[in-house]
């Protein structure tokens, strides 16, 4: 249910955003946001001045390294109130598949050679593989299979796999292929029934509102800083009582000074710096939208996140209704948003075309966007889908608008 009735001011949004003035990006109608989002231009602005005027060795005495940490401490402080954490639960690392990586090695003084570990078949790969290689240490390996039929994780699957032995349920929040929205609070409950530890991976779901952490109550969880509107940076948020039982990753020095333990080398000091334009952004929407309003961060994250669902919901469903209309378009997931039971990436096959001749057609009308596997191999694989030739997948975020849809579907037509 949407807690508002106010619309988002799309021509304010896309203001905020260079690339849509830019002559080379500007000629597209952008479909590859699931692969990485564009920039506004606060984002442009922190990055441009850390560059010039702090690209120094932060946390010195002199005033531009001490500018330097400051607003790389600002940074991660401002993220932590926007997803619910503390500023030392979380990690800015240069991906989700590295923090996942780095995780999982530190996870494995937790675990015995016979434990088991759940994984699913809808995730994305960087929360899948890393997890999988701990059958080299013993651990068994099970899998959450999604319903052919469907592409959907069900819940009784789950719990059929779970057992005393269960440590790690490793699953994702949002699929980058399927796009439906799995109930990770639901499913953080019956994981920790059973004591084990839940990972969720919300790369495909924080781009269309960030999460509320504490409110799903899960133990790790993971996104992407390129595909909600900031640069390429990875950020992990972890229990604070979790990641104090994790050996050290990083310097011998630095042992117990979580959470940096678990980011070896550091953050990159200038792209987590300009995370600080993400934060405006998102608070410059929640001003233009909900003017001279008292509230917290969170509160303000809640606010702007309800005016993305409604938005993405009107401009996705358009889309959905032609693609299910056709009998020759395969479209997988569900065939309409509705109280954001997924997310508008769109991923489909075409009867006796190639996914990748139809990109290539859609490309050529301007519509940027791509065929893959998208690292979901596994997915596709139980779908019967050619892992090579993958899917297309239109993925819209909140800045897309019904022209774009509008395009893309006078596009499929052609095609």
């Amino acid at each position: 249910m949407f807690i508002n009735n106010i619309s988002l001011d799309i021509d304010y949004v896309r203001a905020q955003f260079p690339a849509f003035k830019d002559p080379l990006s500007a000629k597209w109608s952008f479909f590859e946001n699931a692969g990485g989002s564009y920039v506004p231009i606060n984002v442009i602005d922190h990055l441009n001045q850390f560059m010039t005027s702090t690209k120094v060795q932060p946390y010195a005495e002199f005033d531009t390294s001490a500018i330097a940490g400051d607003n790389m401490d600002k940074a991660t402080n401002l993220f932590a109130e926007m997803i619910n954490a503390k500023n030392d639960e979380i990690i800015i690392g240069g991906s989700t598949t590295m923090n996942i990586y780095v995780l999982s090695n530190a996870m494995k003084s937790l675990l015995n050679p016979g434990d088991e570990v759940i994984v699913t078949n809808q995730d994305h790969e960087a929360n899948v593989g890393a997890w999988r290689r701990l059958a080299e240490h013993g651990m068994i390996i099970k899998e959450w299979k999604i319903n052919p039929a469907s592409a959907e994780l069900e819940i009784d699957d789950l719990k059929a796999l779970l057992s005393d032995k269960t440590k790690i349920v490793a699953v994702t929040h949002c699929s980058n292929i399927v796009g439906s929205i799995n109930d990770l609070k639901s499913i953080a409950k019956i994981v920790h029934e059973h004591d084990a530890y839940i990972i969720g991976d919300g790369v495909s779901y924080a781009p269309h509102g960030f999460p509320d952490v504490k409110d799903l109550d899960v133990d790790f969880y993971a996104f992407s800083l390129y595909k909600t509107y900031g640069p390429h940076l990875g950020l992990l948020y972890g229990k604070k009582e979790i990641l104090n039982k994790l050996p050290n990753q990083n310097h011998e020095f630095l042992e117990g000074d979580v959470p940096y333990t678990l980011n070896p080398g550091g953050p990159n000091h200038e792209e987590l710096s300009c995370l600080v334009g993400v934060y405006e952004y998102f608070n410059n929407l929640h001003e233009h939208h909900f003017p001279g309003s008292q509230r917290t961060t969170r509160d303000k994250i809640e606010k702007v996140n309800d005016l993305i669902a409604r938005h993405e919901q009107e401009i996705a469903n358009p889309l959905l209704d032609y693609i299910d209309s056709r009998d020759n378009i395969k479209l997988i997931g569900k065939s309409k948003i509705e109280n954001k039971n997924r997310a508008p990436t769109i991923a489909f096959t075409v009867n006796n075309k190639s996914s990748k001749d139809v990109s290539s057609e859609l490309v050529k009308s301007g519509i940027a966007t791509r065929n893959d596997n998208f690292y979901a191999w596994r997915c596709l694989m139980a779908l019967g889908i050619d892992v090579d030739d993958g899917v297309v997948r239109t993925s819209m975020v909140h800045y897309n608008t019904h022209e774009d849809v509008d395009n893309l579907i006078n596009a499929l037509k052609k095609i």
